[in-house]
Formats: structure tokens, sequence, C-alpha cells
């Protein structure tokens, strides 16, 4: 998933940048609100994690103005306000969830799951395909019996084609959502990576074909 942080503490967004780094996602980070409508206009969010009180206004401020475009990208709040009136006004103005400073990095990631689960309509971490029942929390894809482990990148790759089967992806959406803004790589790169995962698909009825000139799709032949 491809996540952005609005945090302007640098100690703890380094933490959760780190953190959810190792979970497999790709992580921007915004140090005010500025930088933030900056990310959002060049880049579609899975998730945004949102402190109120930022250098240049109300966190509470950016979520209204996006929930008044129509923006639905689910938004955990991060606050250290302990009032409940703050954590209810949040999540009044369109906020998924909020979680009090300071945090257990355990539970942030519990909640982030299952927002995005929410946000799906699923109940469960596993998603199906074919034969494969992909994990990605497990970071495992299965196939009858055979379990396979993903890499990182191949566990964030297999995410953006489970999440639309069927559909052509372009290499330029796949390079935005393996990779952050300060990763120089060219879309070359996602060869490398389809390849991967092409072989640790075989055995399956599961493929991802090249569709030339436009991209990848997975498919079931």
């Amino acid at each position: 998933m491809r996540f952005l942080l609005v945090e302007d503490n640098q100690q703890l967004a380094a933490a959760v940048l780190d953190r959810l780094s190792l979970d497999g996602h790709v992580v921007d980070h915004a140090g005010d609100l500025g930088m933030a409508e900056d990310f959002i206009s060049t880049t579609d969010y899975d998730l945004i994690l949102l402190d109120i009180m930022l250098p240049d206004g109300d966190g509470r401020d950016f979520l209204n103005a996006q929930r008044a475009r129509g923006k639905d990208t689910p938004v955990i709040v991060l606050t250290a306000r302990s009032e409940v009136s703050d954590r209810v006004g949040a999540l009044d103005m369109g906020a998924d969830d909020y979680i009090p400073k300071p945090f257990d990095f355990a539970e942030l990631e519990a909640r982030c799951r299952a927002v995005l689960r929410r946000r799906t309509g699923t109940a469960t971490n596993v998603k199906r395909f074919g034969t494969v029942a992909f994990n990605p929390l497990e970071g495992t894809l299965k196939n009858g019996d055979k379990v396979i482990g993903l890499r990182n990148r191949e566990l964030r790759l297999l995410e953006v084609f489970f999440a639309a089967p069927g559909q052509i992806i372009p290499k330029p959406k796949l390079v935005d959502r393996l990779f952050s803004y300060d990763e120089d790589v060219s879309e070359n790169a996602i060869e490398v990576y389809v390849g991967r995962l092409r072989k640790k698909l075989e055995g399956s009825d599961v493929s991802i074909v090249t569709v030339r000139g436009l991209g990848y799709r997975l498919e079931v032949p």
C-alpha cells in the first residue's frame, strides 16, 4: 500500500516510516499541510496518517477540505489531545479512526489493517484469485498445499495486481506504487519484479500477462 504520513515531529515520523516500510508499504512524509497538499495533488494514496497540530495549520482543516472535495481516502488521525470532544470531532469530520499519542507501533499497524479491510469490505487479510490465496499480512501466496514467501516489493506488486485483477495496469502506476519519491528508479525495474512474481506463480492458474505498450494484467487463462 502507499501511505501519506503528515507529521511535523521528525523523530516520530522517522520511526513510523521505518516501521511501515518494514511492513512492505511505500510511505511519503509531509512535515506540514502545504507539503501534504502537494503530495495528494499528484499521487493517489491508500491511507493518510494525519497529525492535528501542524506548523502551518490544523490537520482537521485539511481533513475537512478533503471530504468537501469528495476525496474518500481513509484517514487515521494522530492526536496528542486527550479530550473526547476532539476525537469525536475528527470522526464526525470524516476520519476513519484515530490513535492517541504516544502510541504503540503494533497498535498503529493493526488500526491501519482494520481501516483498509473496512475499505475493501473484507473481514480477512487473505485475498483469492484463481487457485492462488494471497496473504499480504504474512507475505505469502499459496497454491494448493504449496506456500511461497514474498519479498518486500514482490508483496507490494502482488497487492496492486490483486486489487485490480483483469485490469491493465501501466508501468508508471506500478513504479508509483512500489517506490517513494526519494527513490530514483526506472520503469525497467518493474520488469525485474514482474519476472520474479511470474516464477512464484508457476504451477497455478494465475498469470501476469504483458499487454504490449500498455502494461500488465493479472488473469486466469
